[in-house]
């Protein structure tokens, strides 16, 4: 069986956001466990909020087209969630709603359905972005994606991390690789 291979972004276009490390540090886990791991940062697939309207009349927006076209190549994501207002980001729900429109020829929820996703977050706050997890999982799971029961929220994450972008604390940075690990091992033995 080829390589699995995983997408991993966090739901933060932030230079210095505590989510793209963490998401860096679950993708480690993924490569230590065999998997092909692509890491994107969303600020580089700016789209306008989805709107209907521009849909029908221009299609997806070429930056949506190349998320959803990466997202297709891909079997398993790893997604760090920052969490605003108790729920999931603005970025984020967007790359979502973009990503999930059925183009021609296309079954629906393509880039979606039959994937294996691992997620955590990580806030200044002390719960670590748990609220926004369950609204992460919810959405994921409602558009068929499988998501790892397995996830992680680093509270005071702007004192969790050292200089180098990993976690002070060892046992948390190895149970975010252990996500990682997870996602990969599992699409593994599905793909077996």
């Amino acid at each position: 069986m080829a390589k699995p291979k995983i997408l991993a972004f966090a739901g933060s276009t932030r230079t210095d956001s505590f989510n793209k490390k963490l998401v860096k540090i679950a993708a480690d886990g993924a490569r230590d466990s065999g998997a092909d791991v692509t890491v994107i940062d969303l600020r580089d697939f700016v789209m306008p909020l989805y709107d209907g309207d521009l849909e029908q009349r221009d299609g997806l927006p070429t930056t949506a087209r190349k998320l959803k076209d990466l997202m297709l190549t891909h079997q398993g994501f790893l997604i760090s969630s920052p969490e605003y207002n108790s729920s999931i980001s603005g970025v984020l729900k967007n790359a979502i709603d973009w990503a999930s429109r059925q183009s021609a020829g296309e079954t629906p929820l393509a880039c979606f359905t039959g994937r294996v996703a691992g997620i955590m977050s990580a806030s200044p706050g002390a719960l670590g972005g748990l609220r926004g997890l369950v609204h992460v999982r919810s959405i994921l799971e409602n558009i068929g994606v499988l998501v790892i029961p397995d996830q992680m929220a680093v509270s005071k994450a702007n004192e969790a991390f050292n200089a180098d972008s990993t976690l002070k604390d060892k046992k948390q940075e190895e149970r975010i690789k252990k996500i990682g690990t997870s996602v990969a091992e599992l699409l593994s033995k599905i793909h077996a």
